[in-house]
């Protein structure tokens, strides 16, 4: 749980419109009632501590020319880190998650081409072994807005 109110400031107002600028967390910080430099620093202890995993760009795949997909794989327990750390290691993943359910990991991918979807998770599968992973990709995209106040 979040206690510090200047921490739950910095949440609530960098989950949307966040400035384009050459500084943006100049902006932001003057938002706020603090320093660039203040601002910065608390990112970066809350990143530290896990609060804050990633802060960037959400864009619609299919707008960029990509494609997406909801992958969910059926992994034994004693291979849920291994595979976990294993599709974090590809940068077109944006979440990964473990469910109370027989595929047990789920996790998007969202790459250039289907092809390369489909190697990564032969690569994927090679390097854990693990055999069962649906490939889900999107055939209608929905974008809601996910923020989260604090």
């Amino acid at each position: 749980m979040i206690e510090d109110q200047t921490n739950k400031n910095i949440l609530n107002r960098i989950q949307a419109d966040f400035p384009i600028h050459p500084r943006p967390y100049k902006i932001l910080a003057e938002e706020l009632g603090l320093s660039e430099n203040q601002l910065i620093d608390e990112i970066k202890q809350m990143k530290q501590k896990m609060i804050i995993r990633r802060i960037g760009g959400n864009f619609s795949p299919d707008r960029l020319g990509f494609y997406s997909t909801l992958c969910a794989a059926r992994v034994d327990a004693d291979k849920i880190e291994l595979f976990a750390a294993t599709v974090n290691m590809f940068s077109g993943v944006t979440h990964n998650y473990q469910r109370d359910h027989q595929y047990n990991i789920w996790f998007t991918f969202i790459a250039p081409s289907i092809q390369e979807i489909e190697r990564n998770l032969e690569i994927i599968s090679q390097k854990t072994g693990v055999t069962e992973i649906l490939n889900l990709p999107a055939t209608h995209v929905f974008k809601i807005a996910a923020n989260f106040k604090v």
